[in-house]
């Protein structure tokens, strides 16, 4: 029935050894079975015994034997044989299970790598070289099937370390009606080209290389926060206390001519004191102004006024230049101010 099939597998081992199990607790509770089994069928076949029993719990529970022929048949009865509990008649070459891929070798070029492996000897059209990959930062395996006995995949980064491992499937239905795939062959790893023993090395280069880079984006952090702090600790310090002046910048002669000495440089500043003061003199003057009145039937009329004069400095960037100034009674000004009208008192003077 189909219970029993379902609780019963078929390994034919690289068609050269049959491993057949069951579950013996779940088909043959308290039954200690006997296994029989006949290759290529026909009336005149030759029933053998088991030669090697799997044991379970003290149970026979599979038996292991070697491949003879394509066609088989297989029984299970009680211990001595006398009643049949279930028989199947089945392909051998259907339950193949390829052996691992012999002679495997890598190729890394640029950023592609060709795994290959010998050619088995038998049954190669049936058979896919699967190879999966890795690096330490990827979470699965991602996997790339082709024909046997080459396959190759592209876009590793010679900086990464990778873990390889390949192995052998059959093709199902064309060739197996059940999925066997071989054991997987040494996981190898590689990187840029380069067989390493493990990848452990670029792990701790990576986590180097973060903590590196996390200390320098902390250090850079904690310099901008400390100039920005300095920065606001300057304009505090100038609005609560103003800043004194150096002398040396405001006495600059006294520093750098007199390196310091300042009785020498008050000495020297008040002979140059002496030297370039200009004397405030006044001078009194007397200007004689003609004033001439138009007058047809009037003769002409000369006056003569005493005006005051003062010398000053002028404020300019010569100190020894200096200017005359006259005032004279607005009233007689008046006259010589080319006909216009005498607009002042006698009191009042104007600066000529």
């Amino acid at each position: 029935g189909r219970k029993e099939t379902n609780n019963i597998t078929i390994v034919n081992f690289n068609n050269e050894q049959m491993r057949i199990t069951w579950a013996a607790t779940e088909l043959f509770p308290g039954e200690n079975v006997s296994f029989f089994y006949t290759f290529n069928g026909g009336h005149h076949n030759i029933w053998k015994p088991c030669p090697t029993y799997l044991l379970h719990q003290g149970f026979n529970s599979g038996c292991q034997f070697k491949t003879e022929g394509s066609t088989l048949t297989i029984s299970i009865t009680n211990s001595n044989g006398s009643k049949e509990f279930f028989s199947k008649r089945l392909k051998s070459d259907f339950y193949i299970k390829p052996s691992r891929p012999e002679n495997v070798t890598f190729l890394w070029k640029d950023d592609t790598v060709t795994v290959s492996c010998n050619e088995p000897k038998r049954a190669v059209i049936c058979l896919r070289l699967e190879l999966q990959y890795k690096s330490k930062f990827d979470k699965e395996w991602q996997s790339k099937i082709s024909r046997c006995c080459s396959v190759g995949e592209q876009g590793f980064d010679p900086r990464k370390c990778y873990s390889f491992r390949v192995r052998l499937k059959r093709l199902v239905p064309h060739c197996n009606v059940v999925n066997y795939s071989s054991d997987w062959e040494a996981e190898t790893f590689w990187m840029n080209g380069t067989s390493l023993d493990s990848c452990d090395h670029d792990i701790k280069t990576q986590t180097n290389t973060m903590i590196f880079l996390s200390c320098m984006l902390a250090g850079l952090l904690m310099i901008f926060l400390l100039l920005i702090l300095l920065c606001k600790w300057q304009r505090l310090q100038k609005s609560v206390m103003p800043v004194i002046p150096d002398p040396k910048y405001v006495f600059a002669d006294l520093f750098n001519d007199q390196s310091g000495n300042f009785e020498e440089w008050i000495d020297k500043t008040e002979h140059a004191t002496v030297q370039n003061k200009v004397e405030y003199e006044e001078s009194e003057c007397t200007i004689e102004e003609e004033s001439h009145q138009e007058d047809k039937n009037s003769d002409k009329v000369e006056s003569k006024d005493n005006i005051f004069c003062f010398s000053g400095e002028a404020e300019n960037d010569h100190p020894k230049t200096t200017q005359n100034a006259c005032l004279m009674p607005a009233s007689k000004a008046s006259v010589s101010l080319a006909g216009f009208p005498a607009l002042m008192n006698d009191d009042t003077y104007v600066m000529l």
